[in-house]
């Protein structure tokens, strides 16, 4: 597998321009230039709840200001705060790296929240593909402290969320997935490539560390305190192949954990077209407005 040189076009400046309160590129810690977020405020009045977005990319290019932020940009008609963010990828550090500047950047919120007029008891998470793995990590950890690195700073607050949307996150099992693309009959299964995202990601080839590989896996950690989740998945996605959501939604309600699943015949891997209908990033405010702590 060769290293891709994939570039997601940015959002567009005259977007961006619509957006009257918004402070970009915040540091939520010091280590890398990579740790920084952008927080998007309605034009109504606060305390806001909150919608933390995890870009996507493979574990290894994207942005928090990246083209498939756009749906979740539609929550602030919808009175919420939108925050997205930047982390570590694959070129600069390797798992469980990801997550420990996911949950820095969720302590930094809510040590912050009274500059920005955020509500920290409802902050929710939301992301697609790797993004979906993060935030599905993210999830599952709550109250796991070996996941997180308090000497990233804002060490007396919680980095717990209360709401979890994955869209199409590996969020399975990596080993399972090309098994998955050869049953399934479309897709490469090249996962187990040695210079496959996922072998990137963990800083190894897959195949030969199956043990940590099954540590990095959503479904080990479902233990305590779980937020709620909302699963979406396409059933022809060629990237993700949607068992990897079957399994983990699978886990989540053998933990007695509360998830929604929904998977969609004949759709394929996020963005546009169909992600970027109305209908699904309407679902997902619904969603949020509806399991955020009242």
């Amino acid at each position: 597998m060769e290293d891709p040189k994939i570039v997601i076009p940015l959002l567009p400046q005259s977007t961006l321009d619509t957006i009257k309160h918004k402070y970009l590129d915040v540091p939520y810690c010091e280590e890398s230039a990579a740790q920084v977020l952008d927080i998007y405020l309605p034009e109504t009045k606060g305390p806001y709840p909150v919608i933390v977005h995890f870009h996507g990319g493979a574990f290894m290019f994207g942005t928090q200001r990246d083209i498939n932020l756009v749906p979740m940009l539609r929550g602030l008609d919808k009175g919420f705060a939108i925050i997205s963010v930047s982390y570590r990828m694959s070129g600069e550090a390797r798992f469980p790296a990801m997550i420990y500047d996911a949950k820095a950047a969720i302590r930094f919120i809510r040590a912050n929240a009274f500059h920005y007029d955020l509500d920290t008891e409802k902050i929710g998470v939301w992301g697609p593909s790797a993004g979906g793995y993060i935030v599905s990590m993210l999830g599952a950890t709550n109250d796991e402290s070996v996941f997180e690195d308090l000497n990233m700073g804002n060490a007396s607050f919680s980095s717990n969320v209360q709401v979890v949307v994955d869209w199409c996150g590996p969020s399975g099992n990596f080993l399972e997935m090309d098994p998955a693309i050869r049953d399934n009959g479309f897709g490469d299964a090249d996962h187990n490539d040695p210079l496959s995202p996922e072998s990137r990601f963990m800083g190894a080839p897959i195949t030969t560390i199956p043990e940590l590989v099954k540590l990095a896996s959503p479904c080990t950690h479902l233990k305590r305190n779980l937020p709620v989740f909302l699963i979406q998945h396409g059933e022809a996605d060629p990237i993700v192949p949607v068992q990897q959501s079957i399994a983990f939604a699978d886990a989540i309600i053998a933990a007695k954990g509360q998830v929604i699943l929904e998977t969609f015949s004949g759709k394929g891997h996020h963005g546009n077209p169909w992600y970027e209908e109305e209908v699904m990033s309407d679902r997902v405010f619904e969603f949020f407005k509806e399991n955020l702590r009242k």
